[in-house]
């Protein structure tokens, strides 16, 4: 009863936090699919394995963020641009996987196609008490000047 409680709980959270990123991301969405907590810890802690999909519409891009725990991505439809860190971007086709390491920038995140939308399903392992799967990057003082 427990567990189903815990469960339903973080649906919710995982749902509302999902709405929260696709209203702040007009051409972007993501969609909880499922979590589960798992046996293993990560860094010595407990931890759960959410999946999520992301659909960007075409030149649809996220928000700058960063993750909480490894990612594992699979182009699912379309094709996905890609850039962490200070590493150049890469264009994923349809079929490719990608893997983004614990809390680096995902600094591009967006539909390349002018014509198509993409589908990204992403494997999320986090700590069981992280807030959020996805933690937006505060924009630079130089960007905020600019808006």
């Amino acid at each position: 009863m427990f567990r189903s409680i815990l469960t339903l709980t973080f649906g919710i959270f995982l749902g509302t936090a999902g709405v929260l990123v696709a209203q702040h991301q007009a051409k972007s969405t993501v969609v909880p699919i499922s979590a589960q907590d798992i046996v293993e810890k990560l860094d010595g802690q407990d931890a759960t394995v959410s999946v999520v999909e992301v659909r960007l519409d075409p030149l649809g891009e996220g928000m700058p963020h960063r993750h909480p725990g490894p990612v594992f991505g699979y182009v699912l439809q379309g094709k996905y641009e890609l850039g962490i860190d200070d590493q150049p971007t890469k264009v994923f086709e349809q079929g490719e996987t990608f893997y983004e390491p614990t809390g680096c920038l995902h600094r591009v995140s967006k539909n390349p196609q002018t014509g198509a939308a993409t589908r990204v399903i992403a494997v999320v392992v986090h700590p069981r008490d992280a807030k959020q799967l996805a933690i937006p990057e505060p924009m630079a003082k130089d960007a905020r000047s600019e808006k």
